[in-house]
């Protein structure tokens, strides 16, 4: 009976006996009878090997020790198992790692003679792959491999490698002072190219500040350019507007001068209603009077007739001389009545004509003067219909109140001037050539508040 055997995966187990080429269990499990059959287990884990070589001369004949570190295993292939099982089988641990090592020593020997001692200090990675190289052919034919090799430490007992790192501490040094005096030259030199650079970007700076000036003297000659003709155009406008205004005033006046005349066709209409009405109580009225009586005492006359006929023949006579003599005085009255209606007005239209034709200028005069006041009110009477006014300056500078007064007064002022325009009548003058008139007019002056006025002739 069979004896059921399992092995893990960091050995193998090797079943021999039975007549048969010996079985490579890995990781697994296996029959194995006591009889038949023999089991011996043969480790697969990574064994650490000590690789020293001491005094060992190189290729110059300098010698040196060097001290490395070898990982080695037996392969996983079941060939190089079956291998490493004819080798190391039966032997203990330490016998199986020495055979390695020594193999290892030797062949680190051999590669440490050709090479020199700058090269294995310099390159230990290139001195290791020499020595996995040389040696991995050796291991596989013992069914081991190289996991890793690496050298640890090299020393130099003569002082060798100490004569190399003080000639590389002397080189080093000369290299620093080299590289401080180049590092002080380009830095130098770096220098004078940083204040030539700040030099030039201060020249650029001063360029652009003096670019940026004269952008802002053309651009504030063109805004003091756009200002003055705003001014110029404000200036004109305000002109314009002055203009205007004095033709409105203009207007105003003329309106003023359509209005007195209006009022003096009024006062002629009036006067030649109250020469009607005149005409009319002295003349009209006294024919109608008249006429009355004589239709009265016309039809006394007739009823009379009329009572006293004895016959119809004779009434109707009478009744008909009585009518036609009705109707010859009603006549006649009326036609007195338009005659001295026409003879009244012709008259006064006479007498108007007259007293224009003997005044002239005078009569003119006179109505003007006699609409001054109005003209005065018509001015004054915007103002009364102001709630308030609100006037700056005042005291010695002729402003304020007083300077609105002296305007009201320039106003009715240019009255005479207007009339003259119009009419080509000088009144001024013509008051001045009054009889009479001529010493006020020498002491009044033209502004006063209280005009002298001239005597009013009879028309």
């Amino acid at each position: 009976m069979g004896i059921i055997q399992t092995v893990g995966p960091n050995e193998a187990l090797i079943r021999s006996g039975g007549g048969e080429e010996p079985k490579v269990v890995v990781g697994g499990r296996t029959i194995v009878v006591p009889i038949f059959h023999r089991s011996q287990r043969l480790p697969l884990s990574v064994m650490t090997l000590h690789v020293k070589t001491e005094n060992v001369y190189t290729g110059e004949g300098v010698a040196v020790s060097v001290d490395g570190v070898a990982q080695v295993k037996v392969a996983r292939s079941e060939e190089a198992i079956r291998t490493a099982a004819q080798q190391f089988l039966g032997k203990t641990e330490i016998e199986v790692m020495d055979v390695p090592l020594q193999t290892l020593e030797g062949h680190q020997r051999a590669i440490l003679g050709t090479l020199t001692v700058e090269e294995i200090y310099s390159d230990r990675e290139k001195f290791a792959s020499q020595v996995r190289t040389v040696a991995s052919p050796d291991l596989a034919g013992m069914g081991m491999e190289i996991v890793s090799f690496t050298i640890r430490d090299i020393k130099d007992p003569g002082g060798y490698l100490d004569a190399l790192g003080i000639r590389r501490t002397a080189e080093v040094r000369r290299d620093a002072t080299i590289g401080q005096a180049e590092a002080e030259r380009d830095a130098g030199i770096r220098s004078a190219e940083a204040k030539r650079a700040q030099q030039a970007a201060t020249y650029e700076a001063e360029t652009k500040i003096a670019e940026s000036e004269r952008s802002f003297n053309v651009q504030k000659a063109a805004y003091d350019q756009e200002v003055n003709a705003r001014q110029a155009e404000a200036q004109l406008a305000d002109e314009l507007q002055r203009a205007k205004t004095m033709q409105e005033i203009r207007r105003e006046e003329v309106e003023i001068e359509v209005v007195e005349r209006a009022k003096q066709i009024e006062l002629q209409e009036q006067e030649i209603q109250r020469r009607e009405r005149e005409l009319e109580a002295t003349i009209r009225k006294p024919a109608e009077a008249e006429r009355y009586r004589l239709e009265t005492i016309a039809e006394g006359d007739r009823n009379a007739v009329v009572a006293t006929a004895t016959g119809e023949a004779e009434s109707t006579r009478r009744q008909g001389e009585a009518q036609a003599d009705v109707i010859r005085l009603t006549g006649q009255a009326e036609a007195e009545a338009i005659e001295a209606k026409g003879a009244a007005e012709a008259a006064a239209m006479q007498l108007k004509a007259a007293a224009w034709k003997e005044y002239g200028e005078a009569a003119v005069i006179q109505q003007v003067l006699e609409t001054l006041p109005a003209v005065a009110e018509a001015v004054a009477q915007p103002l009364a219909r102001t709630d308030r006014i609100v006037m700056f300056g005042g005291g010695d500078g002729g402003g304020g109140i007083s300077k609105l007064t002296q305007d009201v007064t320039r106003t009715v002022a240019q009255v005479p001037e207007v009339i003259e325009s119009l009419t080509g009548i000088d009144i001024v003058g013509s008051i001045k050539n009054i009889p009479g008139l001529e010493s006020t007019t020498r002491t009044s002056e033209p502004g006063d508040d209280e005009a002298q006025q001239p005597e009013q002739p009879q028309a």
